[in-house]
């Protein structure tokens, strides 16, 4: 994968997971998952974006770094939804994408040599 195909699926990931947002119910419990998924959910590509411009190898690494762990923290608040029995094929789809962005980005922070 190029480096900027991964740019513009993190991208989609965080606009996808702030639509989906728009569907969960509107129960005071999900205002805490629907702000936090928003937060992480952007916050991958925010970071990763910053990575493109680091200002070292070891700066680049630890923007990836944050990247992974907001992709982590995602992931997290998409499973509660299922756990929670919100049934949705978008869900789904972004629960998948979720899993294969912390691959992603735990391969490039493993491949990165400082």
């Amino acid at each position: 994968m190029k480096q900027n195909d991964l740019l513009k699926r993190i991208f989609h990931f965080g606009v996808d997971c702030l639509k989906f947002t728009r569907s969960l119910p509107k129960y005071p419990e999900f205002n805490v998952i629907r702000i936090q998924l928003c937060k992480s959910g952007t916050s991958i590509g925010a970071n990763y974006e910053e990575a493109q411009a680091g200002s070292s190898r070891a700066d680049f690494k630890n923007k990836v770094r944050i990247s992974l762990r907001e992709a982590r923290e995602s992931n997290y608040w998409l499973r509660i939804l299922k756990e929670l029995e919100i049934s949705s094929p978008e869900l789904d789809r972004l629960l998948q994408e979720s899993k294969k962005n912390k691959n992603i980005l735990g391969t490039i922070l493993n491949k990165t040599q400082i």
